[in-house]
């Protein structure tokens, strides 16, 4: 039997793993548009420095925690 709070931190894991993926794909369209045009590329260096960082972060969090 599972316990409530079992569920609650599959959940809040399952989440936070759905955040770190849209990260990855957000860095990559920014990166995208980087390639096309040099202003967009001085516009978003601190965004993608930014939100690599926060991934850092999140992978961090993921690793150390365990599932139950």
């Amino acid at each position: 039997m599972v316990a409530p709070t079992e569920n609650n931190h599959n959940k809040h894991l399952d989440l936070l793993q759905e955040y770190k993926l849209h990260l990855v794909k957000y860095i990559e369209e920014l990166q995208k548009m980087d390639k096309k045009s040099e202003f967009a590329k001085q516009w978003n260096e601190d965004t993608i420095k930014e939100r690599k960082q926060e991934l850092q972060v999140i992978d961090k969090i993921l690793k150390n925690l365990i599932r139950f």
